[in-house]
């Protein structure tokens, strides 16, 4: 992707973030000329990376850094990230993740970028479901974001699309809430993660993997304001995946099964990769033992073991 990238220039929301982050490096390493956005700041050790903070759920400052950064390509990352349930979340959600996918819509279809990518999410009700009734706030936000995303494009000829993102896992993820940090710490400490029942499937997918595939997106595929999915289509139960990491660590512990609630309403999807592949030539090709690796390798010997701190 070499070629297609050099020179070109890319606005990325969320870029202090585990996959915006992994987004901007790929870039820059593509030789693409990269813009990052975000509240908190990011460095990188390039000439071509300039970093513009915001809050997104401000429009006024959408149209600034759009028009500062003048992108030919936006992928848009930033936003709220919860499963929670509670009352709470739903305005938080709605500011972080429809507010700001929006504002960031309306800014980039004004000045003319020419695709726009959002990030969406498994959480969403898929199209075609019967009845499709968002889980959680987060769900409901990226589901009606979603839908802006296709009404940009039926009314106003947007180019944009939507990567329906699975779970995402790998080096770099500083929320050590999220179940694989959260594994692989207590694991390289011989301390026995607790867990829920550990029964829900869920489809995982590599950050490398999904970066490829943010970056194919940007570059071409749907323009409608469609979903594409960025997974594996495979599923494996949480409790697995648990197993799997205290195997990898060789500390001799095991996952406390059932230590924790269920969260309520959990869903169970698994991405399409023939229709992605069809749509986007693209694929998954870390499996999830090399990944799952990987990740164990990296919170070893990066994060700080003894206090489970960023270091």
């Amino acid at each position: 992707m070499t070629d297609r990238c050099r020179g070109r220039r890319f606005l990325i929301t969320g870029a202090s973030g585990f996959i915006g982050r992994a987004v901007c490096g790929r870039l820059l390493e593509l030789g693409g000329e990269v813009c990052g956005s975000s509240r908190t700041p990011v460095e990188f050790a390039s000439e071509k990376w300039q970093h513009l903070p915001a809050d997104l759920s401000s429009a006024t400052e959408v149209d600034r850094i759009l028009e500062t950064a003048r992108p030919e390509f936006v992928i848009h990352l930033a936003g709220c990230v919860t499963g929670k349930r509670e009352v709470e979340w739903v305005r938080e959600t709605f500011a972080g993740n429809l507010e700001s996918a929006v504002n960031v819509l309306v800014a980039a279809h004004r000045l003319g970028v020419s695709k726009t990518v959002l990030s969406g999410s498994l959480e969403e009700p898929a199209a075609g479901e019967s009845f499709p009734v968002p889980t959680s706030p987060y769900a409901a936000s990226k589901w009606c974001a979603s839908g802006y995303a296709r009404m940009m494009h039926a009314l106003y000829a947007m180019n944009v699309a939507v990567a329906r993102i699975f779970m995402v896992y790998g080096p770099g993820q500083n929320d050590l809430t999220k179940l694989i940090p959260y594994v692989c710490l207590s694991a390289a400490r011989g301390e026995s993660p607790k867990l829920t029942s550990g029964g829900r499937l869920v489809d995982w997918v590599f950050v490398d993997d999904v970066v490829e595939g943010l970056i194919r997106l940007a570059l071409g595929g749907p323009n409608d304001g469609s979903h594409v999915d960025l997974g594996t289509g495979e599923l494996v139960s949480t409790g697995e995946v648990a197993r799997t990491i205290c195997g990898i660590a060789g500390t001799g512990v095991a996952p406390e099964v059932g230590a924790l609630p269920d969260r309520r309403m959990e869903q169970v999807r698994k991405a399409d990769p023939e229709a992605t592949r069809a749509t986007l030539d693209w694929t998954a090709t870390t499996s999830l033992t090399t990944g799952l690796r990987r990740t164990f390798e990296w919170y070893r010997d990066v994060k700080s073991v003894a206090e489970g701190s960023v270091s």
